[in-house]
């Protein structure tokens, strides 16, 4: 086997998928940045296995960019947890098949809270895009994956779409490095900016 080989197969299966990807940002993307930029409530992000480590991140960029975010397994919203769910807040879903039991489940749950739903899935034929308010379509027709079954182009897709969303909201709110430095005041990003703002920060 010709391993440097199968590595740039990888690549180029995964650069395929997120052109494919980027053509087809037009007006539901428009709509997902407008309803969380407006949101006055909270960002939520949940998902289940690879879905929910991608969420996160997304989370974490978005939180770290200017628009406040965190995540929730969704396994942990059935027990409890959907109680940090209110009327304003926005419940961003990543489900790459949009069948995901353990979502499906709570997702009358959700509902009944009126809260705005955007999913990201692999397309709108899929029982969850029915009971959102919105749905990203990541359009991905294989997976890197040699047996075309684990989690790689799908993943890679929610994570680039997740990077969009979060960028763009942060361009639209003029999120500037001193914005940043505040909420990355640690490692060697902090220690950068630092020297730039140096930002005095006193504990009562």
């Amino acid at each position: 086997m010709d391993i440097v080989k199968e590595a740039k197969d990888v690549f180029n299966k995964e650069i395929k998928e997120l052109i494919s990807l980027k053509e087809t940002i037009g007006d539901d993307f428009l709509k997902a940045v407008d309803c969380i930029y407006k949101c006055t409530g909270k960002v939520i992000f949940t998902g289940v296995g690879k879905s929910a480590h991608i969420s996160s991140k997304i989370a974490s960029t978005m939180s770290s960019l200017g628009t406040p975010s965190f995540f929730i397994h969704s396994s942990e919203l059935a027990h409890g947890d959907l109680g940090a769910i209110e009327k304003n807040d926005i419940v961003v879903i990543l489900s790459n098949s949009g069948e995901t039991k353990e979502i499906i489940n709570i997702m009358d749950s959700i509902k009944k809270r009126d809260s705005t739903i955007i999913l990201i899935a692999q397309n709108k034929d899929c029982t969850l895009a029915k009971c959102a308010d919105l749905c990203l379509e990541t359009n991905v027709s294989t997976e890197a994956c040699h047996l075309n079954l684990a989690p790689t182009n799908s993943a890679t897709a929610m994570l680039v779409l997740g990077d969009a969303l979060a960028i763009t909201l942060s361009n639209l709110k003029k999120y500037g490095e001193k914005d940043f430095y505040c909420n990355h005041p640690g490692g060697k990003l902090g220690e950068v900016l630092n020297k730039d703002y140096n930002i005095e920060t006193s504990y009562a």
